[in-house]
């Protein structure tokens, strides 16, 4: 049985909520100064997933839809920024929304068929369309446009020039305001009657039909809602490594999302973050305790943080948080 308090719409923040908020807020904008170009590179990958991660987070944890094929979700928006870019002479920062509402139509559109299909099934369905993606980006018909097995380049963007930033300091700032935007779009939905709705729907289906709730609307909505947010995490994940291609966004990518989303915990936001930070750093970690087999590291810490934490990361530290205040 699920437990309320670890699986609920998000709460409205308190003072010292927003103060560590802040903090956390600061000690972001301070970081691309004292660190490498490298590890600038590698955080700023770590927001884009983290996005990817709380669009996912809404359709799993808060509305109990299971996927595990979004990494498709990101290959159409890390492809659609790159084409733009590299065909049409987009600016980069344009590419961004428009990725977005493309996987926004994209996820609404799977959606709709995929009502039918629940839980395991539900599951496989999307399982089918990460396996499908890269093959379909190689096809002959798109070929002109994804560059098939060679994919597409894309140039970096450079700053402004009343800003005596870097290329990668630059994207990180970039990519941080975006994030910082969805997930205060992200918090502000799920607090209020959209969130109630979407964990009514996910515990008490029936129940929440009778009070007229639209199940079938949202969920489809919280779908399309879901690959917008991931759609936009292609984008800057694209334009930060400056290239895409097929095998780039295999179903491994898919499977490494939902790592995130249980690693960082359900139904919670800041989860996200936690979970980005996992995917992207602690594979480099076991690569470096050892050459011969990083994956077998890799999943001894992930078999060891679930026994240790088995709500995620948020639940242990609201669990631990709940205790403190007890005592």
């Amino acid at each position: 049985m699920k437990n309320p308090r670890l699986l609920a719409a998000p709460p409205e923040l308190g003072r010292r909520q927003i103060a560590a908020l802040a903090v956390l807020l600061v000690l972001a904008c301070v970081l691309p100064f004292v660190l490498g170009n490298y590890r600038v590179f590698q955080l700023t990958l770590a927001l884009a997933y983290a996005i990817a991660l709380l669009g996912l987070n809404m359709l799993t944890g808060y509305n109990g839809q299971i996927s595990l094929g979004h990494g498709a979700f990101y290959a159409i928006g890390a492809y659609t920024a790159a084409i733009l870019m590299d065909r049409a002479s987009f600016p980069y920062w344009a590419t961004i929304p428009v990725a977005g509402l493309v996987c926004l139509v994209a996820g609404f559109l799977f959606g709709l068929p995929a009502l039918r299909l629940e839980g395991l099934y539900l599951a496989l369905a999307t399982f089918a369309l990460g396996v499908a993606m890269p093959q379909i980006l190689k096809h002959k018909a798109l070929e002109h446009w994804t560059g098939g097995s060679q994919g597409v380049v894309i140039m970096k963007p450079e700053p402004p020039a009343w800003l005596p930033l870097s290329q990668d300091q630059w994207l990180y700032f970039f990519t941080l305001a975006w994030a910082v935007v969805l997930f205060l779009a992200g918090w502000n939905l799920l607090r209020g009657r959209v969130g109630r709705a979407l964990v009514a729907i996910r515990d008490q289906p029936i129940a929440a039909q009778a009070m007229g709730v639209n199940t079938a609307l949202y969920k489809s909505l919280t779908f399309g809602v879901s690959a917008f947010y991931t759609g936009v995490a292609g984008a800057l994940g694209a334009i930060a490594v400056q290239f895409v291609a097929p095998d780039s966004f295999s179903i491994f990518l898919s499977i490494t999302l939902v790592v995130g989303v249980v690693v960082g915990g359900l139904a919670s936001i800041s989860g996200a973050l936690y979970g980005a930070l996992f995917i992207q750093f602690i594979p480099n970690v076991a690569d470096q305790l050892s050459k011969a087999a990083p994956w077998a590291i890799y999943g001894v810490f992930l078999i060891g943080l679930m026994y240790v934490m088995p709500s995620g990361v948020a639940g242990a530290i609201r669990l631990a948080r709940q205790r403190w205040r007890r005592k």
